[in-house]
């Protein structure tokens, strides 16, 4: 099941999956975006979210506004769906309207594939991008080991090079995959002062000493963190 955490407490971008792009409610036009590869359902703490879900044929599931992380507002969602543990789920945000099923097919293959594995906590994906786009905070990068499990993620450039001539930067894209057991696992965890100072909760799977499976996908896919953000994406479906 595909489950998207929307809530409207945004500092950076107050009210963003509200935020009209391509005729749509942000929320709504990443729901559309993934609706032909599962079950879709929205998590969220807000009313006015849950009704206009409602009156576009998308399920709303109402959680608590106390939540720290999209991770663990999904988590009550199942919870209150009663989906069962070996229940594949994908948390796609709400700010990723341009999300291809592609990608979304490729993270299900790999929780299928990485789910078995005890030290494994969730699974995601990256994709390559520029040095220029790796020095943006708004994007978060991630450096993995060779067998593509990740070793670190943060708004800051990284690695660093310091001689130059790298050019194999990871941009993460913001859909993760796991288990019901395995999103239980999680969210039983204690937020880790990572997690904290990055705002990156992946870092909480890392900091207690669990695995993050990646894999590389060809995406043109962008998450929408800023009000600049959202006049490119409409500049996109203008072109």
């Amino acid at each position: 099941m595909i489950i998207i955490p929307a809530r409207l407490g945004s500092t950076r971008f107050p009210r963003k999956v509200l935020a009209e792009i391509g005729g749509y409610p942000m929320v709504i036009a990443t729901a559309k975006a993934v609706e032909t590869i599962d079950r879709v359902a929205v998590a969220t703490d807000s009313q006015e979210v849950a009704d206009i879900c409602s009156a576009h044929g998308v399920k709303a599931v109402m959680t608590s506004s106390e939540h720290g992380s999209g991770t663990d507002r999904i988590n009550e969602a199942a919870a209150r769906l009663g989906l069962d543990e070996n229940e594949v789920i994908v948390n796609v945000q709400a700010d990723e309207p341009f999300i291809e099923t592609e990608a979304v097919e490729r993270l299900k293959e790999l929780v299928e594939r990485q789910s078995p594995k005890a030290d494994v906590m969730i699974c995601s994906v990256y994709k390559g991008i520029s040095a220029e786009e790796a020095h943006n905070p708004n994007i978060v990068k991630v450096v993995t080991d060779e067998s593509d499990f990740a070793l670190y993620f943060s708004r800051s450039l990284i690695p660093y090079d310091r001689e130059g001539g790298f050019c194999d930067y990871k941009g993460h894209i913001g859909i993760y995959g796991f288990r019901r057991s395995m999103l239980e696992r999680f969210c039983a965890l204690p937020p880790s002062p990572l997690e904290a100072t990055e705002k990156l909760e992946q870092l909480r799977a890392l900091s207690h000493g669990y695995r993050i499976a990646m894999c590389r996908v060809e995406t043109e896919s962008f998450g929408i963190d800023t009000p600049e953000d959202l006049e490119r994406a409409k500049r996109r479906l203008d072109s």
